[in-house]
């Protein structure tokens, strides 16, 4: 695959060192039978399935086994989960053929097309059967904050971000707080500027340091905020204020590695968007009671295409953020 010389893939050649030494009980042996067999269904002996923490690493593999049994059943490849710790780790080894599959956020898929990564798109997350991708993001602050009711409020205050290659974490923040006349662009340098900028590393951590003051106000994504974190406990009525909602965002994905080849590529599109639901896992005895797919807790995925993306590139350019440059 090519690769390119921009700054954002020197940054994280570090992440695939860090992505290659997390693999979830894979072993050298595995790594190179990838490289070198097949299955008789064509795909890699190991499939190597890239993915980072939106929570702690319990709930992400209970959100990824159903969906990585049905595909072992289905390729008869063993899929290897490799748990970096940050968008640019998994992005950059699909760049360098470190990584097969990969769940990714919007603005994350973004930069790793405009980084070169020969990927495509094999189906987006829907929370329930029949929808349509997307979803929001949140600005946040302490519920008895009286100081802080937009985001013109969060000037010079203290905020938690997810991850600078977060979708909802970051970039549509960051238009947001364009918008409110806090920051003049997403750069590192403007950000800083305008805010205190903090960056969590996952949506459960920037909304738990909010709630618990580490913050004066915070982005995480909706669903973090009022669905997963309330039902396991983390947070009350109460403990946040929502003071911000983001224009709708298109879904996050899984992307196939073009170096599997079309016809692989194909059968794992087909794969995730007719299989990977809450439905068929359930009927065919990969869920044990509730099925929640991901760390979106999602029923399963829709078609998608990289047209879908394009509002994403829109508010990458808008927002000027140093991860869009390429």
């Amino acid at each position: 695959m090519k690769t390119t010389t921009s700054p954002f893939v020197a940054v994280a050649l570090a992440g695939v060192a860090a992505l290659a030494l997390s693999a979830c009980g894979g072993s050298s042996e595995a790594a190179d039978a990838s490289a070198t067999g097949t299955t008789e269904s064509g795909f890699p002996e190991v499939l190597r399935l890239g993915a980072i923490p939106a929570e702690n690493s319990t709930d992400l593999a209970a959100g990824y086994e159903p969906i990585i049994a049905m595909l072992e059943a289905e390729t008869g490849s063993e899929v290897e989960v490799s748990q970096a710790s940050d968008y640019a780790g998994v992005i950059e080894g699909l760049i360098a053929d470190k990584v097969d599959i990969a769940f990714l956020g919007s603005f994350a898929y973004v930069i790793a097309t405009h980084n070169d990564a020969a990927i495509t798109p094999l189906g987006a997350v829907i929370e329930e059967k029949g929808a349509e991708p997307g979803y929001y993001s949140l600005g946040i602050t302490q519920g008895d904050n009286a100081e802080i009711d937009g985001l013109e409020d969060f000037a010079g205050r203290s905020v938690c971000f997810v991850d600078p290659g977060s979708t909802s974490g970051f970039l549509y923040p960051s238009s947001g707080l364009i918008d409110a006349g806090v920051i003049t662009s997403g750069t590192e340098k403007d950000l800083a500027a305008g805010v205190q900028p903090v960056f969590a590393g996952g949506h459960d951590a920037s909304a738990l340091a909010v709630a618990a003051g580490d913050c004066e106000a915070g982005f995480a994504m909706q669903s973090m905020v009022e669905d997963t974190l309330p039902a396991a406990g983390d947070l009350a009525e109460g403990d946040l204020k929502e003071v911000w909602k983001s224009p709708k965002i298109s879904g996050s994905l899984f992307v196939g590695n073009d170096a599997l080849g079309e016809e692989n590529i194909a059968t794992l599109t087909s794969l995730i968007t007719e299989k990977a639901n809450s439905e068929y896992l359930l009927s065919q005895g990969f869920c044990d009671g509730e099925c929640l797919l991901t760390d979106e807790d999602a029923w399963g995925f829709a078609p998608a295409q990289d047209s879908d993306y394009d509002g994403t590139r829109e508010v990458c350019t808008l927002t000027k953020s140093d991860k869009c440059q390429g």
